[in-house]
């Protein structure tokens, strides 16, 4: 039984999926936002602090309480890849693409045969390879749960950007703010003129070639901000 990507779910209803961004190994607070009814948990497994042993905990936590769990991984390379996949992580966002290489890569590796070459694991993310009774059915089923997402974050991803969009397999595509405006010549600033205005032409481009970016689809917000924010309505509620 593969769990409902439920961000893909939301995109079939026309809506946005709303989540929370953990950079450390928290399966507990994963468990404790259940009530809220959110649809996914997000990793960032490029900065955080996760092993993945810790991984496949948050993972084993969200499928518990149905919220689906992405992850912005290290490294686009196939072993890494295939390891959060097979923990059971249901989104890979690809940091840092810039060539159709790239792009070809990350689609390529997220998905089984015929849409890609994903290597077959015995791990949780393919069900421990137990209870498959039809194979060809299990991993189109497989391909249906994943979602990829690509990460522009320099001026030669937007130069390629036509090339990356004729990728098959990408669902959605963003921009990494502080890496994008510090490749355009404007460390710690992502909102100045010249970084929005590229931003804005290429996000048109996106657009004109029937993608979404992530702000289109879904909405998240830091664990930090909740629990700051939670403590500072209950100081002040005193």
């Amino acid at each position: 039984m593969i769990p409902t990507n439920r961000i893909k779910l939301a995109m079939r209803e026309n809506r946005k999926a709303y989540g929370v961004r953990l950079t450390f190994p928290a399966p507990e607070i994963v468990e404790m936002l259940a009530p809220a009814e959110l649809d996914f948990i997000f990793l960032d497994c490029e900065h955080g602090i996760l092993d993945m042993p810790a991984i496949e905990n948050v993972c084993r936590a969200a499928d518990l309480t149905h919220q689906t769990l992405i992850a912005r991984i290290p490294d686009i390379g196939t072993g890494t890849i295939t390891q959060f996949l097979d923990r059971g992580v249901r989104g890979i966002i690809g940091p840092h693409i810039e060539t159709l290489a790239d792009a070809k890569q990350l689609a390529d590796t997220c998905l089984f045969g015929p849409d890609g070459h994903r290597s077959f694991g015995g791990g949780r993310g393919t069900n421990y390879q137990s209870g498959i009774e039809d194979m060809p059915a299990f991993l189109k089923a497989c391909n249906e749960s994943v979602l990829v997402g690509a990460m522009l974050e320099s001026a030669k991803a937007v130069e390629n950007l036509d090339d990356i969009l004729t990728v098959p397999g990408i669902d959605y595509l963003m921009f990494g703010p502080a890496d994008f405006a510090q490749d355009l010549g404007y460390p710690g600033e992502p909102s100045h003129p010249e970084v929005m205005k590229v931003t804005h032409a290429a996000t048109a481009r996106i657009h004109a070639a029937g993608k979404p970016m992530r702000e289109d689809i879904m909405a998240f917000t830091g664990v930090k901000n909740l629990l700051v924010d939670g403590a500072r309505r209950f100081v002040t509620d005193q």
